[in-house]
């Protein structure tokens, strides 16, 4: 008889629990499964699932994250040669997820990878709402980067705003009327909608007001065994240039790094959460989900940031801040020092633009 180790057990219970929690939800959806049926189809206790998922949510959102497809599985495609292609391109493959009429719905839902109901309180819809807007940063720098090299580059973002709502719009219906509409008609409309001029700018009025970062020379010694999000690849954060640490409240002050930083610096956005069995996995569930489809589009370079997830507060207490909802701080690295520091509101920003009073006052310079 083979004595299992007490890690290769826990693994085994969780395997049973994640199997038995997909075919509840699958037959009665998120609001009607329950936790002792999901224990009595592990052949497990409710205490034995508990205790290796806190809550039902969590137990779900695993199951979300347990469908996606491999990072390392995207197929290589051509790369496409301007918004309007890229963007049909995307919503191609977005739209692969959309149940068939003869699923049933708790089914579809799954497939969809729906998170309809399940976020119902303030900190999981701020959450929820701030990932969303990442996710569309995270697309428009992908479109920025494709098709001709322009003199002033163009901000997209209302415009991946507007392709992300138009995806969300259909995946919603598809949970209510199976069917409905033509998917080929929202790729199209995806497609025309590279072309529509949004007035698209970036001037966020507070940033002139932002304090500078403090200038320092502090030793660094990042953490290790970190992962890139958005690539699958290993991530250093020894290299020059600026790493932002920002809470699942405060997500949308990526952008105010990207915009800001030097050209050749490499910006590393760091997400942290004191929840990493909910907020942790709804980040990671939504950013892999949104990576998959990138790298089908772009392939690996896409034009973003890299992307971590330290839901166990590893690189915020290496940084010496909390791994809260609200946390916003950033530094400059340069030769393996800490030169420059910043926290709280504006902190992306005044990190980015560290020694360079012109972008300073103007608001962010953009790469």
């Amino acid at each position: 008889m083979v004595r299992l180790t007490r890690a290769q057990q826990q693994e085994r219970t969780q395997a049973a629990v994640l199997a038995a929690a997909r075919a509840e939800f699958a037959e009665h959806g998120y609001a009607d499964a329950k936790i002792d049926r999901i224990a009595e189809r592990a052949e497990l206790t409710r205490g034995a699932v508990y205790s290796n998922f806190p809550s039902k949510r969590a137990l779900y959102l695993a199951v979300l994250l347990d469908s996606l497809p491999p990072a390392d599985t995207a197929p290589a495609t051509p790369v496409p040669e301007g918004p309007a292609e890229a963007l049909g391109a995307f919503a191609r493959t977005w739209l692969e997820r959309l149940p068939l009429t003869g699923d049933t719905p708790a089914g579809g839902n799954l497939q969809l990878r729906s998170l309809a109901g399940v976020f119902d309180d303030e900190p999981g819809r701020t959450a929820l709402a701030q990932v969303t807007r990442l996710e569309a940063l995270l697309l428009a720098l992908a479109l920025e980067s494709c098709g001709p090299r322009l003199p002033a580059p163009v901000r997209r973002v209302r415009l991946a705003e507007l392709v992300v709502t138009l995806l969300s719009g259909a995946g919603h219906l598809a949970e209510r009327a199976v069917g409905f509409g033509d998917p080929f008609d929202v790729v199209r409309a995806c497609q025309h909608l590279a072309d529509l001029d949004l007035a698209d700018a970036w001037h966020p009025p507070h940033l002139p007001y932002v304090g500078p970062a403090h200038a320092v020379r502090e030793a660094w010694q990042p953490p290790q065994a970190l992962t890139d999000q958005l690539t699958g690849r290993h991530v250093g954060l020894d290299a020059d240039g600026v790493i932002v640490v920002l809470g699942t409240g405060r997500l949308a002050a990526a952008e105010e790094a990207v915009r800001a930083a030097r050209p050749g610096d490499q910006v590393t956005v760091v997400v942290v959460t004191g929840d990493p069995a909910e907020l942790g996995r709804l980040v990671r569930l939504r950013i892999g989900d949104l990576a998959w489809c990138l790298r089908r589009v772009f392939g690996q370079d896409t034009g973003s940031p890299r992307l971590v997830l330290d839901d166990r507060g590893a690189v915020a207490a290496a940084f010496g801040v909390r791994d809260a909802e609200d946390t916003e701080a950033a530094v400059r690295l340069r030769a393996g020092e800490i030169v420059a520091r910043a926290n709280g509101r504006g902190a992306a920003h005044a990190a980015a633009t560290a020694g360079d009073t012109t972008a300073g006052r103007s608001g962010g310079a953009t790469p």
